[in-house]
């Protein structure tokens, strides 16, 4: 536990609690971009333990949650109608489509795997030539490597019963989004570590000239959000609007390479439609013609309309920051992760679910109805 206890130090978190309340002189928002961020923010107290003047805004930084009901209902048909074994990663399971989930189609009998990598799924094509096999390949840039491995492997291996559903969502595009709304006020930016992991942190400098905010890239333990925050703060107190890297033993300035290459060899840089948003343009990889065999929608010649979102789910303003989770007036109530109306409240990276698991209050509301 050595190497995560020292990232979650109480006494270095009070100093950067104490730095933080001492230097903030007026009010700031600042967005977290990423879901998991959200979580350890929720989690671990942090927001009731920042200045009054201090607003952590949770963004859009969720693929499962800004997946398209299109896209689930697409892979919802393979697996029913065409008879595939789909393979997807567990967070998408439970995420509502048009009518259904890939967990009551699992459960009406469809042949759904979850699996924790895409290269299992390329085993069991292997392993099934007489099946077709279908990999939901959803996530940020952070997964996109391993799929776009997985394709190359199958190509490798001579398989033809094999192929992705992309569903890849960018952040740089995500955050210009976000500025561009009329209605965001975000000051700062705490930017997704796993992201520029993989992708590094060149993209981040023109966002942070154009749109005057600063952007830190932060890790996800406690204290790498803390000084995260102090960094932001610190900047937008001197008049300051740069991009920083707090998860330095981490990232790089170029990411990594080989991980890059291997993205764009497979993935081409495409519009993309965000659930409960917009369609964002060049905010998506999809699949080269290089490797049509392997994209699932050409193989198969999936053709599903837009389905209309659900009218009582504020997803929408939720990852775009405008409003908090307890802001919904189904939140707790016709909302849950049992039976959730949108995905940010069943994706482990929801800010929903975060607030719901973690902050207290539904305990709360529950208590106050039992009075």
């Amino acid at each position: 536990m050595k190497y995560l206890n020292e990232y979650r130090d109480p006494e270095q978190a009070r100093q950067y609690l104490d730095q933080i309340h001492r230097i903030t002189t007026r009010p700031w928002a600042i967005m977290e971009v990423c879901g998991g961020q959200t979580h350890s923010l929720v989690k671990n107290g942090i927001l009731n333990l920042l200045p009054e003047k201090i607003t952590m805004v949770h963004g859009p930084g969720c693929p499962v949650c800004v997946t398209p009901l299109n896209l689930i209902d697409k892979a919802i048909y393979l697996a029913e109608e065409k008879g595939v074994v789909l393979c997807s990663f567990g967070d998408m399971l439970r995420v509502p489509g048009s009518e259904k989930s890939l967990l009551e189609a699992k459960a009406n009998g469809a042949d759904i795997r979850v699996l924790y990598s895409p290269l299992e799924a390329v085993r069991i094509a292997q392993e099934n030539p007489g099946k077709q096999v279908v990999f939901f390949a959803v996530g940020f840039e952070t997964t996109a490597p391993a799929n776009a491995l997985s394709v190359i492997h199958a190509r490798r291996l001579g398989l033809k019963n094999y192929a992705i559903l992309a569903s890849h969502v960018l952040v740089p595009p995500a955050i210009e989004a976000v500025m561009s709304d009329p209605d965001s006020k975000i000051d700062g930016f705490l930017a997704a570590g796993h992201v520029c992991t993989i992708m590094g942190i060149e993209a981040y400098h023109p966002l942070a000239e154009r749109f005057k905010v600063p952007l830190v890239v932060t890790g996800f333990e406690p204290l790498d959000l803390l000084q995260g925050i102090l960094m932001t703060v610190r900047q937008l107190e001197n008049g300051e609007a740069r991009v920083e890297n707090q998860y330095a033993r981490i990232v790089r300035r170029e990411g990594n390479v080989r991980s890059r290459q291997v993205i764009e060899e497979v993935f081409e840089v495409s519009d993309r439609l965000w659930r409960g948003m917009a369609v964002i343009p060049r905010s998506g990889y999809e699949v080269r013609e290089t490797f049509a065999e392997f994209d699932a929608k050409r193989k198969f010649d999936v053709r599903i309309p837009e389905a209309p979102e659900n009218p009582d789910c504020i997803a929408g303003q939720i990852m775009k920051g405008i409003k908090k989770p307890f802001e919904c007036p189904n939140f707790g109530t016709q909302c849950t992760p049992v039976n959730p109306l949108g995905a940010p409240m069943v994706s482990s990276e929801g800010a929903c679910a975060a607030y719901y698991h973690f902050s207290g209050m539904v305990e709360q509301m529950n208590g106050e109805e039992g009075r």
